[in-house]
């Protein structure tokens, strides 16, 4: 194998297995926006399902972000175009179902210290 090709070879398989993501963390923006989807899904007490669907799922992130361009027809009306597009794209990324969870349940946990302290 000449030494330019075993070269080129290395270079592009050098991050063929990194965890890290190619772009960066996530933004104040990205977060916003996770936080917006999981106040709505705390509201409808839809918390304890989604977790358990996210943490099911999240190895096939790159599917279900697919799935997510699929469905956007039926979706939009719950967001806005630029905001669904932008979660598509943020739920895409490894770290982006993993802040999706940590807010979920984040936000969950406030909500029941609420009720505890209200009632």
């Amino acid at each position: 194998m000449p030494r330019n090709l075993y070269q080129k070879c290395r270079e592009g398989l050098k991050n063929a297995f990194s965890l890290e993501s190619p772009f960066g963390p996530l933004t104040d923006q990205d977060r916003q926006l996770l936080a917006k989807l999981a106040d709505a899904i705390v509201i409808r007490q839809m918390a304890m399902p989604a977790l358990l669907f996210l943490g099911s799922v999240r190895p096939l992130n790159a599917i279900g972000s697919q799935a997510m361009v699929f469905l956007r027809p039926f979706l939009v009306p719950l967001f806005n175009a630029a905001d669904y597009d932008r979660l598509t794209a943020v739920l895409e990324r490894r770290e982006g179902i993993a802040a999706l969870i940590d807010e979920i349940e984040k936000q969950a946990e406030d909500r029941r210290l609420r009720r505890q302290t209200e009632g």
